[in-house]
Order: structure tokens, then C-alpha cells, then sequence
């Protein structure tokens, strides 16, 4: 792998973090008013996850076209257009009146953000020299989450007061921010591209494929099996935050943005515990580990009484799935070589993205018999089951990474000795 061997170009990283930022709270928003307005229009489970289907399934399904684009195509082209397209298509959202027209172009919209996350998150290491990196990842991680985090709760209160259409005009404005940072940030990937003397002089790496590592392989299929387990949870939370604990849609923004606030503290906790960790086997367990810690909170969440209550809970959540964000993208940032890069990170959201899938799904089509509290309660059960299954995979990555690689330590190519270590994180 290989990092800028210039200085740091800070003002860029701020950029993207500014821009990452803005375009997070816009999309977590628009789904979280989108998600409201069906909910009180008195739309079922089905109708829900019909929505986070078309929302989702873009990102795997384009993830090996949208891979290839960032590592090919000028990452400046490919941020100004997305910007300006996925801008357009929010606003015809906002007028849009026919469920089947919502649903094509937020599938639209989707697709841009297909583009877009590969891109900004592939761009980070080549800003900054490795020494800078965890920092420079932190900002962008942070920046993610923040607008993940207003999202949701910018929406319960919006929704309540002015109905669906503000937010949504909202979120058209929030990718201009996308527009602005293509245009503004100097360091670019992909397409032709100045390529510095010091880089020039590097050997091409070779083809890089998932399944020809073992660890980054099991690691990815852990999270995507445990994702896929306790998903149901995104389709039902509203209707257990709604209807069962009858709470209103300010409580559900509050809720909700209680486990992003989690994220964004778990995030930075464990970039500084990560330092500790010279080979990459402990990373792939630690992060098996805490998203089990995920499972149980969402366990736990099935008892409690009233929506107040769940804040706590999630937060600690929040903080678990924060550390195994940080712990998995570690291992992306140190294997993948940097020409792969924005493929990597594309096949990685797709994999969680298409385990999404298969929870909202289930999520749907079982709030239609089921109560929301005992589906609440199943989730965590699932996600606690498939964390003990997929552990013998991991566990099987950690003995072949220990015997076919020495430690980044020893290999000593791939950052300064004291440089810290990467934690680009993929977009949601």
C-alpha cells in the first residue's frame, strides 16, 4: 500500500469532512422522514422495509461497477456529477406523491451514494502521510457519524412540525456540499492523475481479490452474517419506538441518534486502543467481539419500558459498533493495496449492505405477525447466535494470517515507524 509521500494536505481532509458531514445528516434525514411519514401515513412493516430495500439494494448491486469507477475515473468528475444528479433527484422526492415513484428515486439516489462513498473514503489516505493517517481517518469517521447523528433527530422534529417535504428540500441542498469539495479538494484519484516522483518509482500491485486473503475474507463475512442476523432491528425500531413504548417522533430521533452518538465515541476510543495491536489476527477477534456487544444491547432493548430508557442502552451499543467499524477498516487500510482501494471499500459496503438486505426483509415480513417487542428481542438472539457460528471462521483467518505474515511491525513497509495505524471508514 502507499500513502502521499508529500506533506499533509490538511485543508483537503477538511474538506471532505466538512462535505462528509453535510451529505451524512442530509441522507440520514431523508431516510429517517421518509421512514416517519410512512409510518404515521399508517404504512406497515412490508411498506418500511420496501423503502430500506430500495435505499440499500443499489450499493450492493453496483458495488463492482462503482469499485472500479473510483479507482479509474477522476475522483473530482465523479463527486461533482453524483452531487449534482443525486441534488436533482432529492428534489423530485420532495414532490413526488406516488409510492412507486418514491421508491424508484430513492433507489436513484442510492445508486449516487454508491459512487460517492468509495470515492470520498479511498481518497483520505492519499491526502495525508502515514504518520497523519489516523487523524485524518478519525475526521472523516467523526464527520460521518455527526451528520448520522442530527439526521434522525433534525427529522422527528422537522417531520412533526412541517411534515416530509422540508427535510427532503433540506437533503437536496445537503449535496451541494458534494459539488463544492470535488471542486475545491486538490488531491485527486483515479483518471489521469500527477503521480509524484517518489510514487512512480513503486512496483504495480498486484491484482487484489477478497477470497485471496484469509482474514480480510472471514472478517468481512462475519460482519456481513452478524449484520444480516439482527437487521430485522431497523425495520421494527420505529414501530417498537411508535407503537409499543408510544413514544412520539422527537423520541425516535432521540433514540436512534443515541446509538450514531455511540459510533462517533466508540469510534475515537478505540482508534487510540488500536495502536496496541501489531498483527492483524487480534483486530479481526476484537471486532467479532464487539459486534457481539452490539447484539446484546439490542437484546437488552427488548425489556425496557419506556423509550427514555433505550437511550442508555443504545448508546453503549453505539460505542461497541463504533470499535468494530474502527477494528475492520484498520485491516482494509493496512492489506489492500491503494491502487485497489475504492474497490475494496466498495466490496466491503456491499457485503453489509446486501446483509442488510436480508434483515429488512425478514423485519417486514414478520412485523406482520409478529409484535415488535418479541421481533426486537429475536434480533438480538440472531445476532448473538451468529456471532458464536462465525467466530470458528475467524478464528481459522487468524491462525493462517499468523502463520503465511509477519506482523505490520515486522514488515515495516507500509508507514513510517511512528506513524499510527489507518481507519478510513466506508460511508453508511
Amino acid at each position: 500500500m502507499s500513502f502521499t509521500p508529500a506533506p499533509s494536505r490538511w485543508s483537503d481532509v477538511w474538506l471532505v469532512t466538512v462535505s462528509r458531514g453535510v451529505s451524512s445528516c442530509g441522507d440520514f434525514l431523508a431516510a429517517s422522514a421518509l421512514t416517519l411519514a410512512l409510518q404515521s401515513a399508517g404504512a406497515g412493516g412490508l411498506a418500511v422495509s420496501g423503502l430500506l430495500l430500495a435505499a440499500t439494494l443499489p450499493l450492493v448491486a453496483l458495488a463492482p461497477l462503482t469499485g472500479r469507477l473510483a479507482d479509474r475515473v477522476d475522483s473530482r468528475t465523479l463527486l461533482v456529477v453524483a452531487g449534482v444528479l443525486q441534488a436533482a433527484i432529492c428534489l423530485a422526492l420532495a414532490y413526488a406523491t406516488s409510492p412507486a415513484l418514491v421508491i424508484v428515486l430513492v433507489g436513484l439516489l442510492a445508486a449516487g451514494l454508491a459512487v460517492t462513498q468509495p470515492v470520498l473514503t479511498a481518497l483520505v489516505p492519499a491526502m495525508v502521510r502515514p504518520a497523519d493517517l489516523p487523524r485524518a481517518s478519525a475526521l472523516h469517521q467523526s464527520a460521518g457519524t455527526l451528520g448520522a447523528l442530527a439526521g434522525p433527530a433534525l427529522a422527528g422534529v422537522l417531520v412533526g412540525t412541517f411534515g416530509a417535504r422540508l427535510p427532503l428540500l433540506v437533503d437536496a441542498a445537503s449535496y451541494l456540499a458534494l459539488v463544492a469539495a470535488g471542486l475545491l479538494i486538490r488531491t485527486r484519484r483515479g483518471g489521469r492523475r500527477t503521480v509524484e516522483p517518489a510514487a512512480s518509482t513503486h512496483t504495480p500491485a498486484p491484482a487484489w481479490r477478497l477470497r485471496g486473503d484469509p482474514l480480510l475474507f472471514a472478517t468481512v463475512t462475519a460482519v456481513a452474517g452478524v449484520v444480516g442476523a439482527v437487521g430485522a432491528i431497523n425495520v421494527v425500531e420505529v414501530f417498537f419506538i411508535r407503537e409499543t413504548l408510544h413514544s412520539t417522533t422527537t423520541m425516535y430521533g432521540l433514540v436512534t441518534g443515541a446509538w450514531t452518538l455511540g459510533v462517533l465515541v466508540g469510534g475515537w476510543i478505540f482508534v487510540r486502543a488500536v495502536a496496541r495491536f501489531h498483527r492483524d489476527g487480534p483486530l479481526a477477534g476484537w471486532g467479532l467481539t464487539l459486534l457481539g456487544g452490539c447484539c446484546l444491547a439490542v437484546l437488552v432493548s427488548a425489556a425496557v419500558p419506556s423509550a427514555l430508557l433505550l437511550v442508555p442502552i443504545w448508546l453503549l451499543g453505539g460505542i461497541c459498533n463504533g470499535g468494530n467499524n474502527v477494528f475492520g477498516n484498520v485491516l482494509l487500510a493496512r492489506r489492500v493495496p491503494e491502487a485497489a482501494r475504492g474497490r475494496a471499500f466498495a466490496v466491503y459496503g456491499a457485503a453489509v449492505q446486501g446483509a442488510s438486505m436480508v434483515g429488512y426483509l425478514l423485519g417486514g415480513f414478520l412485523l406482520e405477525l409478529v409484535d415488535p417487542r418479541p421481533l426486537v428481542a429475536a434480533a438480538g438472539v440472531a445476532g448473538l447466535v451468529a456471532v458464536a457460528v462465525l467466530a470458528l471462521p475467524v478464528r481459522r483467518g487468524v491462525a493462517a494470517e499468523r502463520a503465511a505474515t509477519p506482523g505490520p511491525a515486522e514488515r515495516g513497509t507500509t508507514r513510517a515507524p511512528d506513524a499510527g495505524l489507518a481507519t478510513p471508514t466506508p460511508g453508511r
